[in-house]
């Protein structure tokens, strides 16, 4: 078995010539049975009628009187947002345009589950192929928040849900530490690689992010594919161990504290200890072809820096990487 994450309904949608996904009525059909979504057994007529049509044709122009019709607040805003979030996809010819046009012309009201759930089928597209085990792990940082802990001199990720939802008997060191216990948690291996493939959905592998281990390469790896899918670039992204007293002309942050990290560098400013204790991955990107970059930017180093927050955990934003490196005519791509 070498199918993976399930979850992100990619068996419910189609491909087109360039390989982007294609949205499909079956696909739509999952937004509608969310439980936020499905009328409660008290809905009103106008709730439960919109849901059943819809159900019927998941494409149908929606009149925003329908809408205004539903009598619940909180239920006619979801389906305000659902129904906004629907026309976006349906306005572009794949998931991949609609999901860069949502984060060049900023989500808006759009759910932030929402945007993670798009990251997670395009990113499943991007790696298609892919038979590294670690990258596919390492691309579960995309749409996965992930709780950081120090065990044993390395510095491992595991998913924060997954933490969160176990229960409260310590088995082992490391379980104990991220609170994850009954469920012994392994780290991603030689010896355990060949099992990400059946439990790819249960997301229960940590991943060594220390540096210099194969963690953070295989994260610069899920990078550059993300950005050759979305914007047909070839780059190539190198984790660094230390900037080495480099002046830093161009970044992305991949979260917001490592946005906050790289002001400060670019600012030429002192970024105290406690901050940068808290900084997780640094990575060098180089452009094959370098016209493509801005004048001003020709011939420096672009850095990428990925952080975590005080309390430990890692918010990773790949949209960054979307809006933030410094191309020319960035609307002519893709």
């Amino acid at each position: 078995m070498t199918d993976f994450w399930l979850s992100c309904g990619h068996h419910f949608l189609d491909r087109d010539a360039s390989g982007g996904y294609v949205v499909t009525d079956e696909f739509l059909k999952i937004y509608l049975a969310r439980p936020e979504v499905i009328p409660p057994s008290d809905a009103c007529p106008a709730e439960r009628n919109l849901h059943e049509s819809l159900l019927t044709n998941p494409r149908r122009p929606i009149a925003p009187s329908e809408i205004a019709a539903i009598i619940d607040l909180d239920a006619r805003e979801n389906w305000q947002m659902l129904v906004a979030f629907r026309d976006r996809l349906l306005a572009h010819k794949t998931l991949e345009e609609a999901y860069v046009d949502l984060i060049r012309r900023g989500v808006g009201q759009t759910p932030p589950l929402f945007v993670h759930q798009l990251a997670h089928a395009i990113l499943r597209n991007a790696l298609d192929g892919t038979t590294d085990a670690r990258v596919l792990r390492a691309g579960e940082l995309f749409f996965r928040t992930q709780r950081v802990t120090l065990h044993e001199g390395s510095l491992v990720a595991a998913d924060d849900e997954t933490v969160a939802s176990a229960s409260q008997s310590p088995v082992s060191p490391l379980v104990s530490l991220l609170g994850l216990p009954t469920t012994e948690i392994e780290v991603i291996n030689n010896d355990n690689t060949q099992t990400y493939w059946e439990r790819s959905d249960r997301f229960d592998l940590a991943l060594d992010l220390s540096g210099g281990r194969d963690g953070l390469a295989a994260l610069a790896k899920a990078m550059e594919l993300w950005i050759a899918h979305l914007l047909g670039l070839t780059v190539t992204i190198e984790p660094l161990t230390k900037l080495r007293d480099a002046s830093v002309t161009w970044y992305v942050g991949l979260d917001a504290d490592a946005t906050l990290i790289g002001n400060a560098l670019w600012k030429g400013e002192e970024v105290g200890d406690d901050r940068m204790a808290r900084l997780v991955g640094l990575f060098r990107l180089s452009f094959r072809d370098a016209y493509l970059m801005l004048d001003q930017i020709q011939g420096e180093p672009v850095y990428l820096i990925l952080a975590m927050t005080p309390d430990r955990l890692i918010r990773m934003k790949p949209q960054n990487l979307v809006t933030g490196l410094p191309i020319k005519h960035l609307e002519a791509v893709i």
